[in-house]
């Protein structure tokens, strides 16, 4: 078996490290990382040492660290690697993968893609390119995720999308983030950047380009889809979070704001245009995503999602909060004159074989699905799958034309999102 080799790009996000987080035998465990010195550099590599350095199932990664003068360019020279990970600045990560792409690499890159509407024109040539690239979307490898696409996939139990009710939308996605948070168990540092909108993007293309591809998943399934012909945008908003200087210094460990950013700090406090809601329908069915930013995760809680889906037969829920200790709870609730529990006896039977030991009971709503606690490791063990699924990809010699075409559709209406809202004043939360 032919070992491919990768290479990191200025890997200035933690998601960079976690796709080494378990060994991978079609790997080379020569790393080579083209990064500049600083702050972000030795954080990936305290990272991957970690995972190197761990008791229980240890990577046993070599990185090789290469610096200096106009990087890029000595890295397409070097030619170490027939792959490229980039996790970091998003204003030129466009621009750099079409680069990489031209140049004959393969590209797995962090989202978002994009901070503002005038990089398209490098999503159209990436997107054509004979080279794959491929975005790192993480939630398809969520076990959780996988059994609410597969209710939504079965039509004798979810239905169809509800469509004729404007008031409500068939779609209701929305989810809680923290500033300050862990990850591998110790405190996250984020590079000072990461709160310059311009640089790492708004609240309108960072976690909504999750959201999208949540939305793409439940409505097109693996078919094609076209931005034109399948996506109308009805709204758009933009709002900020207050960042303390306290709070900024704990996260990055700057002691003042640098000066990008200045602007956008009034009576001594950052507004960080961190959060945003978007209202579109796609293929007629109205979604409303929203994704909000908080100062600090408190203990013991992490990422907070809520989700309706509206189908004909049934309405799925996602509920986590204080009323379910935090917990995700997934809960079916019947339509007006819907039988549902013999629909979904014979659905979790049939599915033990994706979700063992799935099991359902009574709720408040009508119906829980119960998956083992065990049967999934969390998010950060969703990276490493990402890349699997990547060169899964790569070893077909294929270029998937629906995944094509979700990046391209994600991606723009993304951008025609934020212009949208950048007429407006940015708001606050209502």
């Amino acid at each position: 078996m032919t070992l491919h080799r990768v290479v990191f790009y200025e890997p200035g996000h933690f998601h960079a490290a976690l796709t080494l987080r378990t060994t991978n035998p079609r790997l080379a465990p020569d790393i080579h990382v083209y990064a500049t010195p600083g702050p972000e550099r030795d954080a990936f590599v305290r990272l991957v040492e970690s995972f190197n350095a761990r008791i229980e199932h240890p990577t046993h990664w070599s990185l090789h660290l290469h610096d200096g003068s106009h990087l890029l360019q000595r890295m397409l020279q070097d030619g170490h690697g027939d792959l490229v990970v980039l996790a970091g600045r998003n204003n030129t990560k466009l621009e750099t993968i079409a680069t990489l792409t031209q140049a004959g690499l393969h590209v797995l890159a962090d989202k978002p893609w994009l901070t503002h509407s005038s990089q398209l024109p490098y999503l159209s040539q990436v997107t054509t390119a004979p080279r794959l690239a491929m975005d790192i979307m993480t939630v398809r490898h969520s076990m959780q995720a996988q059994l609410i696409a597969q209710v939504v996939h079965t039509p004798e139990l979810f239905g169809e999308f509800v469509t004729r009710d404007d008031q409500e939308p068939s779609i209701d996605i929305g989810s809680v983030h923290h500033l300050v948070k862990r990850v591998n168990g110790q405190p996250l540092q984020r590079p000072a950047w990461y709160y310059d909108t311009s640089v790492q993007g708004d609240g309108l293309v960072d976690i909504q380009s999750h959201m999208v591809e949540q939305a793409q998943w439940w409505v097109l399934g693996e078919e094609v889809g076209d931005m034109e012909r399948d996506v109308v945008l009805e709204n758009a908003r933009c709002w900020t979070t207050p960042v303390p200087l306290d709070l900024f210094q704990e996260s990055t460990g700057q002691r003042t704001y640098p000066e990008d950013i200045r602007s956008s700090v009034h009576d001594g406090v950052l507004q960080y245009a961190c959060n945003g809601e978007i209202r579109y329908r796609l293929r007629g069915v109205s979604v409303r995503q929203k994704a909000e930013w908080r100062q600090r995760e408190p203990t013991g809680t992490g990422d907070l999602h809520r989700l309706r889906l509206r189908g004909s037969q049934c309405t799925l829920h996602i509920r986590q909060g204080e009323e379910t200790g935090y917990r995700v709870e997934i809960s079916l609730e019947p339509a007006a004159g819907v039988k549902l529990e013999p629909l979904v006896g014979t659905a979790v039977e049939k599915w033990q074989t994706s979700f063992p030991g799935l099991s359902y009971e009574t709720s408040s709503l009508g119906w829980r699905l119960r998956l083992p606690p065990n049967l999934d490791q969390g998010h950060e063990s969703h990276f490493a799958r990402v890349l699997n699924t990547f060169l899964d990809h790569l070893e077909r010699g294929t270029w998937p034309e629906a995944l094509r075409a979700r990046i391209r559709m994600r991606y723009t209406l993304l951008a025609q999102a934020q212009e949208f809202a950048q007429d407006q004043h940015v708001e606050a939360p209502s």
